[in-house]
């Protein structure tokens, strides 16, 4: 028992260490708010996609269906964003388009800033396997489902300037997702592997030089990112999403990929991290873009970014990690 808090230990405490200091030197005013900026453009843009790259061109990939991880992640998923719409809806008479925006703090986990570091400082490359199947679909996934409902909601609700245009939101999606450096990354790595280019010399070391950085850096951006969200306006519903998104939602996809499609201990565990980690800033990113739910999607980053302390080492004991 003494020996799983120790190791649980360790494991968190350079993660949430790293995110304590970036969050010190952005509130303190050591850093400037621009450098946190850079260094997350540095982070997504360069470092995590080399990571991803080097990741996907060397780890051995096993005979397994990524359907069950997608069905066990995106289960949870589902059940986590429905709750929470309904009840902002019901429960806070909010509109369609808030309840979406709930829905989508309730669901879309930080597996890139947070995820990608927590299994790698855990499992090593050894986790890769099932946290880049997540992180290759949960972006394309649910943008696109909650760009197609907030649209339906405008319609719905008469706040619509247009009619519905599949083709335009696929066409937008589309060239996001082209653009993506992180999808740049997975593709571009699974096709050195395909290709049978090999992963040595000249190429390794910078590759190696530049992954390294890739964990302590997004952590640290992480941190530094988080003073501009803070809590404001009313907190209550944040609070019955971060129940959601924290402790719910690990638990349906630890169900699902446990009983249901019995995957390896391993995948299991990690798939059940990514669950239990907190909301991302793309929930923020959503809210800003159609102008609804701000409150609701900084409040949720925040305290379940603040929670998480405690209930991601829980987690790891649950999974006896």
């Amino acid at each position: 028992m003494n020996d799983s808090i120790a190791q649980i230990f360790w494991i968190v405490l350079p993660v949430f260490g790293l995110i304590g200091v970036g969050f010190a030197a952005a509130w303190s005013r050591y850093l400037p708010e621009s450098i946190g900026e850079g260094l997350g453009d540095f982070v997504f843009m360069v470092a995590l996609p080399i990571l991803l790259f080097k990741t996907l061109a060397t780890v051995h990939f096993p005979d397994i269906s990524p359907w069950p991880v997608w069905i066990s992640y995106f289960g949870g998923v589902a059940v986590c964003w429905a709750l929470s719409d309904l009840m902002l809806r019901k429960l806070f008479g909010r509109d369609a388009k808030a309840g979406i925006i709930a829905g989508v703090s309730a669901g879309f986990s930080n597996a890139v800033l947070l995820g990608i570091p927590l299994v790698f400082t855990a499992f090593g490359e050894q986790g890769a396997v099932p946290v880049l199947l997540i992180v290759a679909v949960q972006l394309p996934v649910l943008m696109t489902v909650s760009t197609a409902l907030i649209e339906w909601a405008e319609h719905r609700d008469g706040t619509a300037t247009g009619p519905i245009s599949v083709p335009r939101i696929a066409g937008s999606i589309a060239l996001n997702l082209v653009k993506n450096p992180l999808v740049i990354g997975i593709v571009g790595g699974s096709f050195w592997r395909f290709l049978g280019l090999g992963y040595s010399g000249p190429l390794q070391v910078l590759g190696d030089q530049i992954a390294v950085v890739a964990v302590p850096c997004a952590l640290f951006a992480l941190g530094m990112s988080l003073t501009k969200y803070g809590v404001r306006g009313h907190v209550l519903p944040a609070v019955f999403i971060s129940a959601f998104k924290l402790l719910l939602m690990p638990a349906i996809v630890w169900f699902l990929a446990a009983r249901v499609f019995a995957l390896p201990p391993m995948w299991t565990t990690v798939v059940t991290l990514i669950g239990a980690c907190p909301t991302g800033v793309n929930a923020w990113l959503i809210a800003n873009r159609f102008r609804t739910g701000l409150a609701i999607s900084a409040n949720s980053i925040t305290l379940t970014s603040a929670g998480s302390v405690l209930t991601l080492p829980f987690w790891l004991w649950v999974l006896g990690a």
